[in-house]
């Protein structure tokens, strides 16, 4: 396969679900793709894969290991993906899709003060654009935050902080979610002008894994339930759309196609709570404890 002619797609959270459903949609298409996924279960991942079996000729997928609880881990994988793609290559489009909803009973991973749930669902995709800002910048790249509306259940942002820490014994998906919607704000501010940064929900999908992290059970016959392909669907078309609003701040994508207005994403707006939200990579691994090499 030629590169030259492949789109590049790095992405976290497509061993199942939607993320790999999105995917497997794409092997699909004509265009060529060269994708790199950061998974936790290598060899499980690969099998899935092969099971498609697509056209290597046009598509390569490259799975590398990736613990999202673990920033060291997404050190590496940054690592890696900057050697596969080395200084020629652009890095077309970056999907951060990986989403846990486990309660914040049990300590954080690696001695951190935050919840297993906001180190996967924010701080360490936010770690991830850090360490591969400057090639995604030199690549003009589209950035694509996979969010959800639930951040719109988080009543109460005094007490944010508290409920992320682990140990706080919450349910915080949605409060990992709202911050992580922070986060997409924060990184179209910096790299606005550089990057297209889109936030992009594939709306109430009862067929992920979701729903037994956080000890609930989804069907397909609650109201507004999808399928996983036309979630996975709803995910890609921020990939393509350029019908973006005048106003910046209007980031976020919904599963029925429509930017939504100032109005659906006002907690999201105040930039005060971004930047406490969204530390630098040196303040990050600071906080995390994170030894350069």
């Amino acid at each position: 396969m030629a590169n030259s002619l492949a789109k590049v797609i790095v992405a976290t959270g497509a061993s199942s679900g939607l993320g790999f459903e999105a995917i497997k949609q794409l092997l699909n298409q004509q265009q060529r793709y060269k994708f790199i996924l950061g998974v936790r279960d290598v060899a499980k991942t690969q099998a899935a894969y092969n099971a498609l079996q697509f056209d290597a000729n046009s598509h390569s997928v490259d799975i590398l290991p990736l613990e999202l609880s673990d920033l060291k881990g997404v050190r590496t994988f940054a690592r890696r993906v900057l050697e596969s793609l080395g200084s020629a290559e652009k890095l077309d489009y970056l999907m951060l899709n990986a989403a846990r909803s486990h309660p914040a009973t049990a300590p954080g991973p690696n001695g951190s003060i935050w919840s297993e749930t906001h180190i996967v669902n924010h701080v360490s995709q936010h770690y991830l654009v850090h360490l591969l800002r400057d090639k995604l910048v030199s690549s003009n790249s589209r950035v694509v935050f996979v969010s959800s509306g639930a951040f719109r259940m988080v009543k109460d942002i005094s007490t944010l902080e508290s409920d992320l820490k682990a140990g706080s014994d919450l349910q915080v998906y949605a409060q990992s979610k709202l911050v992580a919607l922070l986060g997409a704000h924060w990184w179209r501010r910096q790299l606005a002008d550089k990057c297209t940064v889109v936030a992009v929900s594939p709306g109430f999908i009862p067929n992920t894994n979701l729903g037994a992290g956080a000890g609930m059970k989804f069907t397909m016959d609650m109201p507004d339930a999808k399928p996983l392909s036309e979630g996975a669907a709803s995910i890609l078309r921020a990939f393509t759309r350029d019908d973006f609003p005048e106003d910046p701040d209007r980031v976020f994508l919904t599963s029925w196609g429509e930017w939504w207005g100032r109005e659906e994403i006002a907690v999201t707006l105040d930039k005060d709570l971004q930047d406490k939200w969204c530390p630098s990579k040196e303040q990050l691994e600071q906080e995390e404890g994170i030894t350069r090499e």
